[in-house]
Formats: C-alpha cells, structure tokens, sequence
C-alpha cells in the first residue's frame, strides 16, 4: 500500500512539473490518504501483535 502512495507522489510531482495542476492536486491527495490510511493500519497491527503475544 505504501507503493501505491510512492506512486501517486511521483505522479503528481512528475504533473506539477509538466503544469497539469489538476492531475498534480488529485494525485497528492491520494498519495495523502494511503499514507494514512497505511500509518493508522500499521499503528492497529502493531499494537494488536503486542496485545496478542504471550506474556512470560
């Protein structure tokens, strides 16, 4: 999932610099939410991996 943000930030920094700021502004934004969404998914996985290991 963090590809797919990479990806889109490319995208639109490869539109910005061709002046197709439509493109450029739709790219960033959904660059902006698969990084949430893929930080939040990592914060979830993280503690859920914590609260499911055994304890000693």
């Amino acid at each position: 999932m963090l590809q797919y943000a990479v990806l889109f930030l490319i995208l639109a920094l490869i539109a910005g610099f061709f002046g197709f700021s439509g493109v450029a502004t739709v790219s960033v934004g959904f660059a902006k939410i698969l990084f949430l969404l893929f930080v939040v998914l990592f914060i979830a996985s993280a503690v859920f991996g914590f609260i499911r290991r055994p304890h000693a």
